[in-house]
């Protein structure tokens, strides 16, 4: 596809310009695998009745989810450095296409270990692809825009997520409880049952896999920047390994930022792993069409939430913003823990439209302290390698529900969302500026 360049590469790797086209198909990524990861919630729920698993053992399909981001994202962003983060996008596009095809052999297979596997495949492209794209998005256009470019381009992923929790509503969930119906039959009728209903997940990965050749075609003929730095003879500046670990370890902000991030996504995969398990044990009576349409209703304010919070940091200071948002996350959740009826099931729903904004904004703001382009790869895939909260903090979660209950575990992530908001205060220091003075700034240096 060929398309007149528009844009200007700056030093810094930035552009002069945002490229449409371009900055379209890299936001669609998002919307992929966030695809992905609200499918993991619906898997959740069938794991739990046909292999009759406790709520900390079902918390794994997270552990191998988000164990394939942390383990893969340093790998994926030396294969960027070598390459460019367009073949780094292409690569992850290929992987997720191979764990999605994985899920084929599992469901005959059925075992639990199997498709923990398969979904450990789909992360490793995953991986790569938010390894290139999280930092890709910041860079097509101005650097002024970077985070506001992020939370756009993270719009998708909210689209996306309701895209996976429809697909797996009307293609793999029925209008039954299945654990209810599996615990009336017989041990060799429930495990048949149960096999063809694991049968069923295989239908929405059929969509994916069409979404995916067709994306892959298109990065292959479509021309992008190369977002690198550059240096005064015009070479692509980079640093070793050992090099870009030593700078980072000396940079406390950087470290403060790794450390919310990783909070942050425990926090809020554990909301929505938990949420549909809270609603048909508070209300057992609930189908699991019932159930699933709490998460989609999670994800409509998850969408409208970071739509509203993109308009809040066009135009106030982001710390200020997130801040405030996760404050009030942490009192919806409060009420979660302490309310004993369907509003406690509302709140859990309603806590999403304030985590809208709190993964682009965190991951911008902590890559913006790496002040040396030189890094940058390395550094976004650190960032990346935070998504591990995903794995670990919701086991714990998993873990407490199951020592006391369902309802109290969401506990830990109102004392996760707190945490972050502190982050944020401490941020406030280094946010002197409205995004307006930054704009005057930036065009009285053109």
């Amino acid at each position: 596809m060929s398309t007149k360049q528009r844009w200007v590469e700056q030093p810094d790797g930035y552009l002069n310009r945002t490229p449409v086209l371009q900055f379209i198909l890299v936001s669609i990524l998002f919307a992929i695998w966030a695809v992905s990861s609200s499918l993991n919630d619906i898997l959740i729920t069938q794991f739990k009745a046909v292999f009759d698993l406790s709520d900390f053992a079902t918390a794994f399909v997270q552990s191998a989810f988000y164990g394939g981001y942390f383990i893969i994202a340093i790998p994926a962003s030396l294969f960027i450095k070598k390459t460019s983060y367009k073949a780094g996008i292409i690569a992850g596009l290929s992987l997720f296409a191979l764990g999605c095809l994985m899920f084929f052999p599992a469901s005959q297979f059925a075992t639990y270990g199997i498709f923990l596997f398969a979904i450990f495949i789909e992360a490793i492209g995953l991986s790569f692809l938010e390894t290139s794209g999280d930092t890709y998005a910041t860079l097509l256009g101005p650097k002024r825009l970077g985070t506001l470019r992020l939370n756009i381009s993270q719009t998708m992923n909210a689209l996306g997520l309701i895209i996976g929790i429809l697909l797996g509503k009307y293609l793999v969930f029925q209008d039954t409880n299945l654990k209810t119906e599996m615990a009336g039959l017989s041990k060799a009728a429930a495990q048949a049952y149960g096999t063809e209903q694991l049968s069923r997940t295989l239908s929405p990965y059929k969509y994916v896999l069409i979404a995916l050749g067709v994306l892959i075609v298109l990065f292959v003929i479509t021309k992008f920047p190369s977002g690198r730095p550059k240096t005064t003879e015009g070479k692509v500046a980079s640093a070793s390994l050992k090099e870009t670990l030593s700078y980072l370890m000396k940079n406390n902000r950087y470290k403060r930022g790794i450390l919310s991030q990783f909070i942050y996504i425990g926090a809020q995969t554990g909301i929505w792993s938990f949420t549909m398990r809270l609603a048909l044990n508070m209300f057992p009576s609930f189908s699991d069409r019932d159930a699933s349409n709490f998460m989609l209703w999670s994800y409509a304010f998850f969408f409208v939430g970071r739509f509203f919070g993109s308009y809040l940091l066009s135009k106030f200071r982001e710390t200020r913003v997130l801040a405030t948002y996760l404050v009030l996350g942490t009192l919806m959740l409060i009420g979660t823990v302490f309310i004993h009826n369907i509003i406690a099931v509302w709140l859990a729903v309603g806590v999403s439209f304030f985590l809208g904004p709190g993964w682009p904004t965190i991951y911008s703001r902590t890559l913006e302290t790496v002040t040396d382009r030189r890094y940058t790869e390395t550094a976004g895939a650190i960032i990346v390698m935070a998504i591990v909260g995903g794995a670990v903090l919701p086991a714990l979660q998993g873990a407490l529900s199951d020592a006391t209950s369902m309802q109290f575990s969401f506990i830990l992530p109102a004392i996760e969302l707190l945490a972050v908001a502190w982050y944020f205060w401490t941020e406030m220091k280094h946010d002197t500026l409205t995004p307006q003075q930054k704009k005057e700034i930036a065009l009285s240096k053109q």
